[in-house]
């Protein structure tokens, strides 16, 4: 696999059909596919979840602002985020899990749940 251009890959033209191979491709040039059971990559995906939490550990809600601006702190986040959305495309892969239909299918499932006008501007089941 050759390395990729970070200039190919941007959220407005990368699919994430391409995501996921760029993924499958990393885990088959390593022969990694007996570790990548669905077992192990939903135990990653919590691992690298946490790892992202805690880079806010302890900060208060004010503090959160100044983490954009710190470009140490951004890229250690933007390191975590990648890790947990790698791990969720090689899970998705594992299990043969359309991502786009999935999420489609909650969102619909979330807005009847929580539906706008009963919910906008707040987080609680308290209609």
């Amino acid at each position: 696999m050759t390395v990729p251009s970070r200039e190919e890959y941007h959220d407005d033209v990368t699919t994430v059909n391409q995501l996921r191979g760029l993924m499958e491709r990393f885990v088959a040039e390593r022969a990694w596919e007996p570790f990548h059971d669905p077992k192990n990559l939903s135990a990653s995906i919590a691992i690298e979840a946490a790892e992202l939490m805690e880079h806010f550990q302890w900060l208060r809600t004010d503090e959160l602002a100044d983490i954009r601006n710190d470009e140490t702190k951004m890229a250690e986040i933007r390191e975590e985020i990648a890790d947990v959305l790698a791990y969720t495309l090689s899970f998705a892969s594992s299990m043969n899990i359309d991502l786009s239909s999935a999420l489609a299918d909650k969102m619909i499932k979330n807005a009847e749940k929580y539906p706008a006008a009963d919910f906008r501007g707040k987080f609680s089941r308290d209609r």
